[in-house]
């Protein structure tokens, strides 16, 4: 039975951490601060919303909700987030996506100061960490991936990593950082067009599932010993409760027989992904001592 990666108690563990180290950056009169601007009213992004506020306050930072109606116009969007960027007790910045197709959310991201991107999406920061510039910020899930990685002592040098996906938020930035000097893994990306991608994932000492399908992953797709992370979030119809319950891209109880360790769903990869905003944000507010807002600006 393979060994359970908890992202829950990972995420426990570094935010006890971030709360010290945001005590210590307080005495010298530095309070990081997390803006994040709503807009409309989708009720998934109002949750993982109010689940980042909440993070920031869990660990003494300042976080706070700015919210706007679905038809908002760009310009005052882009108006509000030159605000934030010229505010000095603004550290952090993120816009909860989706976002309404009236805007263009290429021109949103860009607007953000790449100093303030937290959520690693300018194209800036996603060229540093494609390039290994510790500069750059790197998005929250492939940062938290990598992190439980460390912290769980898998080998990574040399090893065979499978990616299945090759979005811009997760897979891509985390084929960069596991080919980096360090990691030094070999890693192939596969997504929906990939013929025969059991072919692909079989050959996997570590496994990594990014598309939002439940049970894509069979225990028949997994190498014996290979370590899962499972990245998806999916809701399915459930018998107990009319909400529905939260599934992963793999099977578990298949792979769970095959795999060394893995990560289950909920309470694998998705804490680790608001604590590692967390930690961005900190990092943020730490080069905020000497700040330089005219590189990259908008």
């Amino acid at each position: 039975m393979a060994r359970i990666i908890s992202g829950t108690e990972t995420s426990r563990t570094m935010r006890a951490e971030i709360a010290r180290e945001v005590a210590a950056l307080a005495d010298e009169g530095i309070v990081p601060g997390l803006s994040v601007v709503l807009v409309g009213e989708d009720p998934a992004s109002e949750v993982y919303v109010r689940s980042k506020t909440q993070a920031c306050e869990e660990v003494g930072m300042r976080g706070r909700t700015l919210r706007f109606p679905a038809e908002v116009g760009q310009d005052e969007l882009f108006g509000v987030i030159d605000g934030l960027n010229a505010d000095p007790d603004v550290h952090g910045i993120l816009v909860q996506l989706p976002i309404p197709v009236h805007l263009s959310y290429k021109d949103v991201l860009e607007r953000i100061h790449p100093d303030k991107d937290v959520d690693g999406f300018h194209p800036l920061n996603v060229g540093r960490a494609f390039v290994g510039d510790p500069a750059g910020f790197v998005p929250a899930t492939p940062a938290g991936i990598m992190e439980l990685i460390r912290r769980e002592n898998i080998p990574t040098h040399g090893k065979h990593v499978v990616i299945v996906g090759r979005s811009l938020i997760v897979s891509k930035p985390l084929a960069s950082l596991l080919m980096a000097p360090g990691p030094n893994a070999t890693v192939t990306l596969t997504h929906k067009y990939t013929t025969d991608l059991s072919s692909h994932t079989r050959t996997a000492d570590i496994l990594v599932v990014a598309v939002g399908k439940p049970g894509l992953i069979t225990a028949d797709m997994v190498k014996p010993g290979a370590v899962v992370f499972d990245v998806g979030v999916n809701r399915v119809e459930d018998a107990i409760s009319t909400r529905g319950r939260i599934v992963g891209d793999v099977d578990f109880a298949g792979v769970s027989g095959v795999a060394s360790a893995m990560t289950p769903v909920p309470g694998g990869v998705g804490p680790m992904t608001i604590t590692m905003l967390l930690v961005n944000t900190l990092e943020a507010a730490r080069r905020s001592r000497a700040p330089d807002l005219s590189r990259g600006a908008r």
